[in-house]
């Protein structure tokens, strides 16, 4: 890697000039040509030869990623570009567009400033491509555009010039339809893509050409330049007189903003403190000379140097030795041992890295994906970085010899640090270790890199489905007595308001906001004065309210009141699976005034019992999994398309023709779609384009309930029948 060395001494004078850097991310829809541009980008850096861009995949440096073909671990790298005779670093993470790394996705965009989305000319925008942007415009990172792949619009659909040019307008102004949907605020202000101004560009990543309006007053190559080049097979003088790093970097280094423009606006997004504190003049200023405020958005493990975080520094300044503190845990020092930036697969060390660019440092052994990192003892945290599924699947892991089980114990503590898009749970008792994912191809890498990176040989179970419980009416007040019958709470459940809900996911309300802000948002969303008041904590989407007025001692036990709320929420009552959305009030309390009378061994049972019974009086319901189908097919295969969905308890909302093919937009339990691939196939002949997405959690049909709930109770060694609200509190 003598040549990422050689880059880092073009790099490194650049890191120092903020207004010189460009962070930015590919996204796009899976199959739509990210890899192939980041590496025809790098070849015009320098970086890997010419003649293998496109096919040596540099920044799929992965074996799996390789013989898969598919990107699935986001990838840093920094280049250098020359634009109207001055030099920009250009720092560039290539993300997956597979929707079962998603997760990947989001993390990359807390870290960058702008975005190339990628769109396929022939395909156009995907439901991949509407998640991407959205995860972009909700951290306030900046899009372009490029289509890629118009060869083959010439080449393979045969379309005249004129055809060419609409169908690349179309593209456009969908992108634009879903921005100003999105977020009609940054449209309105220049957000708006338009080719006229150079915002968009169209070419061939495998060919390594693009024009843009911009660059054709320069190279003189038009739009019927390229039509009669493609098709006499001519692309190389295209890639000659109009390279596609130099247009599309051009554009980056026009077009997209750099980190002390960017902080400006992303920060108000990101961060929640006090502006006018030290760190907030300094992040908002990108000030290499103010406090150290580094978030992390990947942890990887070196083989050689152990946990390796990458993350964006938002102000200071990086080198060997510094101490640094990770928020929300204990006060300890970490002191970092090497600093340096990602070069693809290889990490180069630097000697110092200022505000602005993007770190990847070791030695910071307490931190996770999602941490706020700073050499101050108190600051206010980064906000969590919001994924927008959630797991749906998860498989049973165990060590094939039995003297791999610590190894294996710490190695899945790795892999929930690694990616935290998976749930890992590991029980000590049962000797049972679940991974949660966000589909089967996601559990399948994981699996495997366990055995390939780890070593330790494992057995896996066939995948099962991720459930949820609720309640679906109001129950209570619900009477939870202590062991002892000395201490009493009384306990009212009820469904959690939609509003509510929907503000939890989008992470506009959390128990790290200023009270009087959490305050003012709940009471919009319709809860009354006292009701918001009275919240003590989040936990997932489920909300626990104190609405007791002058209860004695209740202060010093309402630790544990809470511990029980999160003990019952984690498994209900009806299958042991995670509940959501509920709201419960704690309406009245009766307490022992002795502490000794109230510990942990009485308390905690109390209000366990009662938020289970109370779950089961409230109509407990199973939840499960759906995602959001879209399957391409030519217009005589509609009708097998369409009954695969209805075949599996799903339903088709919409049938969208275009050209000659049809696209059927549906949705279907995740529980019914085993298999959905082969099955797909072998219906429409392999003539089908499909892709999925999450789409959140519905009841389970009343027929089939009692059906499911037996199966999961059986698979977890749970009495083998329906439970009731005696089974937790008396005289029900």
């Amino acid at each position: 890697m003598a040549r990422g060395a050689k880059i880092v001494e073009r790099v490194a004078p650049l890191m120092d000039k903020p207004v010189r850097i460009r962070n930015i991310g590919i996204v796009a829809h899976i199959d739509h040509g990210k890899t192939t541009l980041s590496d025809s980008l790098l070849a015009g850096a320098g970086m890997i030869s010419e003649e293998l861009a496109g096919k040596q995949l540099f920044m799929d440096s992965d074996e799996e990623e390789q013989s898969r073909g598919i990107t699935i671990d986001a990838s840093n790298v920094s280049m250098v570009h020359e634009y109207e005779g001055q030099e920009y670093l250009i720092n560039m993470i290539d993300t997956p567009g597979h929707v079962d790394f998603g997760g990947d996705v989001t993390r990359a965009m807390r870290a960058v400033d702008g975005a190339v989305v990628l769109v396929d000319a022939v395909e156009g925008p995907m439901p991949q491509t509407e998640t991407v942007l959205r995860q972009a415009l909700k951290e306030g990172v900046r899009p372009i555009l490029f289509i890629n792949k118009v060869d083959r619009l010439i080449n393979e659909l045969k379309v005249d010039e004129t055809e060419m040019q609409i169908r690349l307008g179309k593209v456009i102004d969908k992108i634009n339809k879903l921005i100003k949907g999105m977020n009609e605020e940054m449209y309105n202000q220049g957000w708006k893509l338009e080719a006229m101004n150079g915002s968009v560009a169209f070419g061939s990543a495998l060919y390594k050409w693009a024009v843009s309006v911009p660059f054709m007053k320069t190279s003189n190559v038009s739009f019927k330049d390229v039509y009669e080049k493609c098709k006499n097979n001519d692309q190389k003088w295209l890639a000659k007189q109009s390279p596609l790093c130099a247009v599309i970097l051009d554009m980056v280094v026009r077009h997209l903003p750099n980190p002390i423009d960017a902080q400006k606006r992303r920060i108000n997004v990101i961060w929640h403190g006090d502006k006018e504190s030290p760190e907030g003049k300094a992040m908002l200023t990108c000030d290499p000379s103010g406090p150290v405020a580094l978030m992390v958005t990947d942890i990887s493990f070196d083989p050689h140097a152990g946990e390796v975080a990458t993350g964006r520094l938002f102000s200071g300044t990086l080198h060997r030795g510094l101490e640094l503190f990770v928020m929300g845990t204990a006060k300890k020092g970490n002191r970092l041992q090497q600093v340096g930036v990602f070069m693809g697969p290889e990490r180069v060390e630097v000697e110092k890295l200022l505000a602005g660019n993007i770190a990847a440092v070791t030695g910071l052994h307490d931190a996770i994906v999602g941490s706020t990192v700073t050499n101050l003892m108190d600051m206010t945290p980064f906000e969590s970085i919001k994924h927008y599924s959630e797991p749906v699947m998860t498989v049973a892991v165990e060590a094939k010899n039995m003297k791999d089980l610590p190894k294996l114990v710490e190695v899945l503590r790795q892999v929930g640090k690694e990616d935290p898009t998976v749930k890992v749970t590991i029980h000590e008792e049962t000797g049972e270790h679940l991974i949660s994912g966000m589909g089967e191809l996601h559990l399948e890498i994981i699996t495997h890199r366990i055995k390939r990176d780890k070593g330790v040989e494992i057995v896996t179970s066939e995948p099962i489905v991720v459930y949820r419980e609720t309640v679906t009416g109001v129950a209570g007040p619900v009477e939870g007595k202590s062991p002892n019958r000395h201490n009493r709470f009384y306990l009212v459940l009820s469904p959690l308001p939609d509003a509510i809900a929907t503000l939890i996911r989008n992470g506009d309300i959390s128990m790290n906001m200023p009270e009087v802000e959490r305050r003012a948002v709940l009471m919009k969303a319709g809860l009354t004065k006292d009701e918001a008041k009275g919240l003590k904590d989040i936990q997932g989407t489920c909300v626990f309210l104190d609405m007791t007025k002058g209860v004695q001692y209740l202060n010093e036990t309402m630790e544990l009141v809470l511990e029980a709320f999160h003990e019952a929420i984690a498994g209900g009552p009806l299958a042991d699976e995670p509940v959501q959305n509920m709201l419960v009030k704690l309406v009245d309390v009766k307490l022992h005034e002795d502490a000794i009378h109230r510990g942990p061994g009485q308390v905690i049972p109390a209000v366990r019992a009662a938020v289970k019974a109370g779950m089961l009086l409230g109509g407990d319901s199973l939840m499960e999994p759906y995602q959001k189908i879209q399957i391409n097919v030519p217009a005589d295969q509609m009708g097998n398309a369409t009954s695969q969905i209805q075949g599996r308890r799903g339903q088709v909302f919409d049938i969208q023709s275009e050209g000659d093919s049809i696209a059927v937009i549906g949705k279907a339990p995740v529980a019914e779609l085993f298999g959905f691939a082969s099955e797909l196939r072998s219906a429409t002949e392999g003539r089908a384009m499909w892709s999925t997405e999450f789409a959140g959690f519905e009841v389970v049909p009343n027929n089939i309930v009692k059906d499911v709930v037996l199966a999961i109770r059986k698979r977890k060694g749970l009495k083998l029948e329906m439970p009731r609200p005696s089974d937790y509190i008396d005289g029900v």
